[in-house]
């Protein structure tokens, strides 16, 4: 678990003289029984990162895109052990990144996502940004990308951990960090800028709480970046699945934008605004060789395209922003 230390220490440093400092009062013992309840899986990936090239990138974009280092930075024999490395960690599901060369063609083109959700959004600029599960992390570097001070991912999924630390690797002093924790198990901060929530709204079962839990982050008047399934409607329309939905057990509560807006007003969010609406396609999310598993293609009616195989309307996302009062 050295590995894991150590990128956890620098996080702490980074905390430092912020904020949220007041964070460290907590959070280091908080690790410490994480590191000990899951350093077996954890340990696995630690073990294969660690037999990863180590290389200098002579090249960096996290600006347009995440790609770190090119093919003259790289030998013929490392970029195949790279890549066979690489496999062990899939499947890769949020990105698309590119190491050296290698493009990692992820299940999700969560760049598209970012170039909805970034013309809309505070500047960044010398914020302390949180993302809440954040998945692989491929968000945090494109928030790192737009000059926040500091970013910080969470999600408790150790798969997610090591994609992260993967990329960490090859940028080891950004000032961007993951830690393998849920919004529930977060203390109430009050100290970030900007708090993004994508694509985890609903899958919580009380999403009333999860908004609280969300707001209670952010700083006076900091800013909401909240992205999640929703139906048409108003705002008395929400949708329940019955057991599955797109073929997925852990979806709980689908508004419309209509009624979203009201749980933001009740809890005291103030100019919310609904950003953008969109329809993902087949295109957005599907199958690659990094990702190999059943996608979206599968999940619909195969007859009728804007229903999911259970008969809902097809997925459609929003992005809302709302800024604590």
């Amino acid at each position: 678990m050295k590995m894991t230390t150590q990128w956890f220490n620098e996080c702490y440093v980074d905390l430092l003289n912020t904020p949220i400092a007041h964070w460290l009062e907590t959070l280091p013992s908080q690790l410490a029984k994480w590191s000990e309840s899951e350093h077996k899986t954890f340990n696995k990936y630690c073990n294969l990162i660690a037999q990863l090239p180590a290389l200098d990138s002579t090249h960096r974009d996290i600006k347009t895109q995440v790609s770190l280092g090119t093919e003259s930075d790289i030998s013929d024999n490392d970029l195949s052990r790279m890549q066979a490395l690489l496999k062990h960690f899939m499947p890769w599901r949020k990105g698309p990144f590119e190491l050296f060369g290698l493009h990692l063609d992820t299940e999700w083109r969560s760049d598209w996502k970012w170039d909805r959700v970034v013309p809309h959004i505070t500047p960044l600029k010398d914020k302390h940004v949180l993302d809440v599960g954040c998945g692989s992390g491929y968000h945090l570097w494109r928030m790192l990308g737009e000059e926040a001070k500091l970013v910080v991912g969470i999600d408790p999924t150790p798969l997610f951990l090591a994609q992260f630390y993967i990329v960490k690797r090859y940028f080891p002093k950004a000032k961007a960090h993951m830690l393998p924790l849920g919004i529930e198990q977060m203390p109430e901060l009050n100290g970030f800028d900007v708090v993004f929530s994508m694509g985890v709204l609903y899958h919580r079962r009380d999403p009333i709480q999860f908004l609280t839990e969300l707001k209670n982050q952010l700083s006076r008047g900091g800013q909401l970046v909240l992205e999640t399934l929703v139906v048409d409607g108003d705002e008395n329309t929400v949708l329940m699945p019955t057991d599955r939905y797109a073929q997925m057990r852990n979806v709980w509560f689908l508004p419309s934008t209509a009624a979203l807006e009201i749980w933001l007003q009740r809890l005291g969010f103030v100019n919310i605004e609904v950003v953008d609406e969109s329809v993902t396609s087949i295109d957005e999310q599907r199958a690659t060789p990094w990702m190999t598993n059943q996608s979206l293609i599968d999940f619909l009616d195969p007859t009728d395209h804007s229903k999911t195989i259970e008969g809902y309307p097809a997925p459609k996302r929003a992005v809302l922003v709302a800024n604590k009062k």
